[in-house]
């Protein structure tokens, strides 16, 4: 994300949401709630800290901030979860495609959805910029097709590719994106914890900036949590 274009985007992100709630009462919310679930992370608020990441699968500052993140993660264990969103920029060539990719496959098989992501991650070039700029979008999703078939084996190739004719992978998409909308997000990577926005948001947060952010509400949990255990020791 650049910052000269973050303007654009607010006014963007602002759009979708009128149109979001001019539909008033014909707006039905989505079957499930939108995001990706890393590894065994939990989603009970009451049990763990929640990092909400948004990501575009094609986005240099997206690919970078991962590695820290995850090492994070791996630090912290079950005591913090992270639910992945997806914000397909339209800038960004094959931002949709490749999202939509994300979610046949984790609706295939959860386990290789991270996996891919981190495919997309280490190939960006493939997918973005002046190499794909005279190919056709029926030639790039082929493409896609047969690199999510490489992390999740070849026995998935028809249902990917059958994926991409399938309205519901498309339907998931656009909803990632228009939730994104609804939280005021408009670029990537954007971070939330606990349902409040970092003020740092993007790139720059490395691993010491994790831990300075994780480890004081790991902290302050733990003290929550002997209250509730031992209410009569504090009264």
């Amino acid at each position: 994300m650049k910052m000269s274009r973050v303007a654009t985007l607010q006014f963007a992100a602002f759009q979708v949401l009128v149109v979001l709630l001019s539909v008033g009462s014909d707006y039905i919310p989505p079957s499930r709630f939108d995001g990706f679930v890393y590894e065994n992370g939990s989603l009970n608020l009451l049990d763990t800290i929640l990092i909400e990441a948004f990501y575009d699968p094609v986005c240099p500052d997206s690919r970078d901030s991962w590695p820290p993140l995850k090492q994070a993660l791996r630090h912290y264990g079950s005591r913090v979860s992270l639910l992945l969103h997806l914000l397909p920029l339209p800038y960004h060539d094959n931002a949709f495609v490749t999202s939509r990719a994300l979610h046949i496959v984790n609706t295939l098989n959860a386990s290789a959805t991270f996996p891919l992501l981190e495919w997309f991650f280490s190939h960006q070039e493939k997918f973005y910029g002046a190499q794909t700029r005279n190919l056709s979008r029926a030639f790039v999703i082929e493409e896609i097709v047969k690199s999510a078939t490489k992390v999740v084996g070849r026995s998935y190739y028809n249902a990917i590719k059958n994926g991409f004719n399938d309205t519901k992978s498309d339907y998931q998409t656009r909803i990632s994106f228009k939730y994104a909308a609804s939280r005021g997000v408009y670029g990537t990577p954007f971070f939330y914890v606990n349902g409040f926005l970092l003020s740092d948001t993007g790139a720059s947060i490395d691993y010491k900036a994790w831990r300075k952010i994780i480890d004081p509400l790991v902290g302050a949990k733990k003290g929550v949590n002997r209250n509730e255990e031992s209410p009569h020791l504090y009264l």
